[in-house]
């Protein structure tokens, strides 16, 4: 069954803010296989202009896919998450996220369409830091797959 198009837009509330760390940022470099001393060493972060250590690009993804499960859980929505595929993830940034930022997310539902017959749904997060200041904007599509013929 087809998602509604008139799900286009809407939003949910902002989640707790999540506090960085700075060891969550080094297990998550470590995780991701990048050794960029500015995510794990404060003074080499320090060097190039940041207070503290900053996270790796994708950090994110931690918080803003959490934050999209206010879409997926959505009961009206109707998205069945066992058919659900991660299709994409971008982010644009105003500033690095840092050890010892408090974040929330603000997601939306920026569009939804169905191509052969799988839903696509872009969910946006809007990232802030405890000020509401504007860190980073994630663009993330999941793709609900057509159930086959037999109804799997």
């Amino acid at each position: 069954m087809a998602l509604d198009p008139s799900f286009i837009g809407r939003s949910y509330p902002p989640t707790e803010p999540y506090e960085v760390g700075r060891e969550k940022i080094r297990e998550f470099a470590t995780a991701v296989g990048d050794a960029n001393p500015a995510y794990t060493d404060p003074a080499a972060a320090k060097a190039l202009g940041h207070p503290d250590v900053i996270a790796p690009p994708t950090f994110p993804f931690v918080i803003t896919y959490r934050a999209a499960g206010q879409v997926v859980e959505d009961p009206e929505l109707g998205l069945d998450f066992s058919r659900v595929v991660h299709g994409d993830q971008k982010f644009a940034y105003t500033r690095p996220v840092r050890a010892g930022d408090r974040l929330s997310v603000a997601v939306t539902i920026d569009n939804i369409k169905s191509l052969a017959g799988n839903d696509v749904l872009t969910v946006r997060g809007e990232v802030t830091d405890a000020t509401g200041g504007h860190v980073v904007t994630s663009v993330m599509t999941l793709v609900a797959r057509a159930a086959d013929e037999a109804g799997e």
